[in-house]
């Protein structure tokens, strides 16, 4: 019987998208048995919304996924339709890769993976209960009776719980694009005394590619020779389709205004919060009535599909209104739908409610990750996931909980502003969140986070000698690029690059600290470089060109570590502190800083309530 129906499983992941796969790979990989439930199977790693990967500042963290052993960009590496390497006129530190992706492609790849795992079990079904005994986790409970026993659980449920989707004044309670919702969680999850409030966000139309007249929009095609998203992916990845970039039209704007009355977001039928970075067609023609225009991006669902997704252009808006929309597009005056957009309303939780390694206080083995805790994004989720997935690993073999702090990755961004900020509306990475960007690059991921994925075990041997080479290669590079090299050598180089040629001899450092000269012009020129990897080499130069820049940084880093350091008492009582405000009392005592720097971000903490704890701390010591 135990070989049909096993009941003892380390630990349990609730759902199975983006956040929950990252999750159970994570567990399954660092060696513990696990068990994933998802409400289908036809929705393990599903794309709701837009068909790519990555982004401004959503690239940084798949790069970090995969550096700590995550899956997700090498998934992406696989399935996708074109790269492009955003922001490529700015600064490094903002540069963000992003994918089309083939999202039923993806989907298939990530189930197979998922199927394919040792110490991996999926399981179709819905979870109604969340089973504790003394304050910890001991199991779940499906809808059809089914009882899972185990040490720790992660919940990933994204947009499920208790889900409506919203066209006009038709609702119906189903889950994203017509899957199933799941309707008992939120209850257990309230009896466990974790607070919940409702979110909404949205999806366009998808339109039939034969109906689109793609000769009035500009194409969009992906960028050549770009290093893809996996540091274990070798060579470029082929672009395969092109997108295409369109505009609004003053009748667009006309309709909407003629019928927002109509509108869910304005008539008073939706109430939850929606994604401020995310609008609405008619929340962004509303907020900007004097704008003539607004980009929309056509972009294809997959290599399997004619759907494509038109962004820029999600509503919630009767279907009537949407064609007469639409038809106001240039290029979409004849398209045909094949899905209408929607409005999606869910529960979620306040993100307050746990701690710094996505576990809920109070509730040991209990962890929460996606937009479960109030994000949006797909990258954002997968990140969570894959953190909560190797904390809910450590609380099993009794380790120390891993804590990513600010100044070592957007993950750590992402969940400090959660766990200490919380959000009233759903969160979203942006590079102007991460105050210590410059360092926190793209393709300096791997140096920041393979070392933390290898000590959980989650970093296997092929990733670790990778990282390893890379570790040797810039080393060597730094030592290289120390040698001085004589006018005579140098000169061609400099006269091709307009540069005037100095009479004296200059180090390869001295040369790259100059604007006019790059990397690929030191490489392709000089033979020293032939045996080193040109992107190390980039990478080496990028430090060289923003020294000054990265010494203010690391200077700013030692001195906030400083409060970092300082670490609070778990069982401290803040209400006996005497010269703290009342406001500042209430905040901490809720939220429950690991340090003083958390504290310290902690919105309604002053500066003077800082000084009043380090009083404390140093009187305790």
């Amino acid at each position: 019987m135990s070989e049909i129906y096993d009941k003892n499983y380390d630990a349990i992941v609730i759902g199975a998208g983006h956040a929950g796969v990252e999750a159970c790979l994570a567990l399954s990989r660092m060696g513990l048995k696990t068990l994933v439930v998802t409400l289908s199977l036809n929705a393990i790693s599903f794309m709701p919304c837009n068909p790519s990967i990555g982004g401004t500042s959503k690239g940084h963290l798949v790069r970090e996924i995969d550096a700590l052993g995550g899956q997700m960009g090498i998934s992406t590496d696989k399935n996708a339709l074109q790269l492009r390497m955003l922001n490529l006129g700015k600064g490094s530190a903002v540069q963000s890769l992003r994918a089309q992706a083939d999202k039923t492609a993806y989907h298939l790849y990530m189930k197979h993976v998922l199927e394919e795992e040792e110490n991996l079990t999926v399981l179709q079904g819905e979870v109604a209960e969340v089973l504790t005994e003394g304050g910890k986790v001991c199991g779940i409970k499906t809808t059809l009776g089914q009882v899972f026993y185990c040490k720790a659980i992660v919940v990933a449920t994204g947009v499920y719980l208790n889900a409506n989707i919203i066209i006009g004044d038709w609702t119906q309670k189903v889950g994203p694009n017509g899957f199933a919702r799941a309707t008992e969680l939120t209850n257990s999850l309230l009896k466990l005394g974790i607070p919940t409030r409702r979110f909404k966000t949205g999806t366009p139309a998808r339109i039939d590619k034969k109906s689109i007249d793609f000769s009035k929009m500009e194409i969009q095609n992906g960028d050549k020779d770009l290093y893809p998203f996996s540091f274990m992916t070798d060579g470029f990845i082929e672009n395969k389709e092109p997108c295409y970039l369109t505009y609004t039209t003053k009748e667009t704007r006309d309709i909407i205004m003629a019928n927002i009355h109509r509108s869910p977001l304005y008539n008073g039928s939706i109430h939850s919060i929606g994604p401020r970075y995310c609008p609405s067609i008619e929340d962004k023609i509303m907020r900007f009535q004097d704008k003539e225009r607004h980009q929309i991006f056509v972009e294809p669902e997959s290599a399997f599909s004619n759907e494509m997704y038109i962004q820029g252009m999600s509503s919630s808006m009767p279907f009537d209104v949407q064609i007469q929309m639409y038809h106001s597009v240039i290029g979409l005056e004849h398209c045909k739908f094949m899905r209408f957009a929607y409005a999606i309303e869910y529960d979620c939780i306040d993100s307050l409610a746990l701690n710094s390694s996505l576990m809920v206080k109070g509730v040991d083995g209990l962890f929460l990750a996606g937009q479960i805790n109030g994000s949006s994004g797909y990258e954002e989720a997968a990140a969570q996931g894959i953190l909560a997935g190797i904390n809910a690993g450590q609380y099993v073999k009794g380790e120390e909980q891993v804590v990513l702090t600010r100044d070592s990755s957007y993950l750590g961004v992402l969940v400090d502003d959660l766990v200490t900020k919380g959000t009233n509306e759903p969160y979203r990475m942006m590079t102007a969140r991460a105050e210590h960007r410059l360092i926190l690059r793209q393709e300096n991921a791997d140096l920041r986070l393979t070392p933390i994925g290898r000590k959980v075990g989650l970093v296997k041997d092929d990733r670790w000698e990778r990282y390893l080479n890379k570790v040797e290669q810039i080393k060597g590079l730094k030592e290289l690029l120390k040698k001085s090299i004589s006018p005579k050598l140098y000169g061609p180089l400099f006269e091709s690059l307009n540069e005037s040629i100095p009479s004296n001899g200059l180090t390869y450092e001295a040369m790259l600290k100059r604007s006019s000269i790059n990397a690929k012009d030191i490489y392709n020129f000089f033979e020293d470089f032939k045996s080193y990897d040109l992107r190390y080499l980039e990478e080496v130069t990028t430090d060289i060109k923003y020294a000054g820049y990265l010494d203010k940084e690391e200077n700013i880093i030692s001195n906030n570590k400083k409060l970092e350091n300082k670490l609070l008492p778990k069982d401290i009582d803040y209400s006996k502190i005497l010269g703290l405000r009342i406001e500042a009392r209430q905040k901490l005592d809720k939220i429950k800083p690991l340090n003083l720097g958390q504290a310290s971000r902690i919105s309604g903490v002053s500066p003077a309530d800082i000084t009043v704890l380090l009083v404390y701390l140093s009187k305790k010591q």
